[in-house]
C-alpha cells in the first residue's frame, strides 16, 4: 500500500509518497507531527520525535527528496542548494536517510521562512 504524506508548511501544501524503509515506518507511525520550520539553504528541517540509526546514508540526495537526518532527529525536505552544496548539487549537513519524494514541485518551499509552523500528517485521497 502506497503511504502518501501531507505536508503543511502556513499556505504551501505538498505530498510526499514514502518508501518502505525502517525510518519511514518510525515517522509514520509518529504522525500527525507538528513542528516549526528551520532553513538551511534550500532545505527546511525541524525535529520530529522519531530516534532511528543511519540507514543507508546519502550524502548528497535528489530535488525533492524528503529524509531524516539522525544527528538531530530532523525531517528535512530538500528542494535546492544547501550550504554543504558544491556546484548544482544538493548536499546535507551529514547523511540522511532518504524516507520518500515529493510529488509536484519542490520548489513551492522557496516560499516557506523559517519559523514557520508546519505539520506533517497522513494523507487522505
Amino acid at each position: 500500500m502506497e503511504r502518501k504524506l501531507r505536508i503543511q508548511a502556513g499556505q504551501v501544501v505538498a505530498t510526499a509518497v514514502l518508501n518502505d524503509s525502517p525510518t519511514a515506518n518510525a515517522i509514520w507511525q509518529a504522525l500527525p507531527i507538528h513542528a516549526q520550520a528551520s532553513t538551511w539553504g534550500d532545505e527546511i528541517y525541524f525535529s520530529i520525535p522519531v530516534n532511528q540509526p543511519e540507514e543507508n546514508g546519502k550524502a548528497v540526495v535528489n530535488l525533492g527528496d524528503v529524509a531524516y537526518w539522525p544527528p538531530g532527529h530532523a525531517f528535512c525536505i530538500f528542494f535546492g542548494p544547501t550550504p554543504a552544496s558544491h556546484g548544482n548539487e544538493i548536499r546535507p549537513a551529514s547523511p540522511v536517510n532518504v524516507v520518500g519524494h515529493l510529488e509536484g514541485d519542490p520548489l513551492v518551499f522557496k516560499r516557506v521562512n523559517s519559523g514557520t509552523r508546519i505539520t506533517l500528517e497522513a494523507a487522505t485521497e
